[in-house]
């Protein structure tokens, strides 16, 4: 898994509540079990037209935020089923941070283990990114997670919370996979001690 540490990239704004993995990712995509290739389909209902085409009232198809690497979001972002499909098209796309003031638990856990960043922050601040975004048309963010706080915004830094351990594992890189591999010597350890104690086994 890529290392989160500190971003900057520009912080596109979409200010609407409740949006549903199915918005994120539509149904339709989710044949695949390939992580890769899913960044066309992010958004696809809002992002095209019936006929295939871009509709260019869309937030991420306007040429200042086409290569956001943030997302400004309602309350509630990520509800609805449990599908992982929408963090893998969120990072296809390039989207490594997304910022709202909560999330739903199940797509919250999964951003972690795909590395993304999902920041909790106040209303009042998030408005006031929410509108900084929308008037400038290019508003540029870092997002600092060692020291747990977004940078650039009118107003100064905005600080947020995390779990350290969900903080550990984003900044070294460590999926499920990689949090077992790093126990990789007691594992063989402990093999080899139950080829030789019960070979029975």
């Amino acid at each position: 898994m890529q290392k989160f540490t500190t971003l900057t990239g520009i912080a596109a704004p979409l200010p609407i509540m409740n949006i549903d993995t199915d918005m994120i990712i539509p149904k339709q995509y989710l044949k695949t079990i390939a992580r890769t290739g899913l960044g066309k389909g992010l958004f696809s209902e809002m992002r095209y037209r019936e006929d295939g085409a871009e509709n260019p009232d869309f937030v991420l198809n306007k040429p200042v935020w086409r290569g956001a690497s943030i997302l400004i979001a309602g309350d509630n972002f990520g509800c609805g089923s449990s599908r992982e499909h929408a963090p893998w098209a969120l990072l296809d796309y390039g989207l490594r941070c997304i910022i709202s003031t909560s999330f739903a638990d199940i797509f919250y856990n999964n951003c972690f283990k795909n590395g993304i960043l999902p920041v909790k922050i106040g209303q009042a601040d998030l408005d006031r990114l929410m509108t900084q975004a929308q008037r400038d048309g290019g508003l540029t963010l870092t997002v600092d997670l060692a020291a747990q706080e977004i940078r650039g915004a009118e107003g100064g830094a905005i600080a947020f919370e995390i779990d350290p351990f969900r903080k550990h594992c984003l900044i070294n890189g460590l999926d499920d996979i990689g949090l077992t591999l790093e126990k990789a010597d007691k594992i063989t350890a402990f093999e080899k001690s139950v080829a030789q104690t019960r070979p029975w086994a």
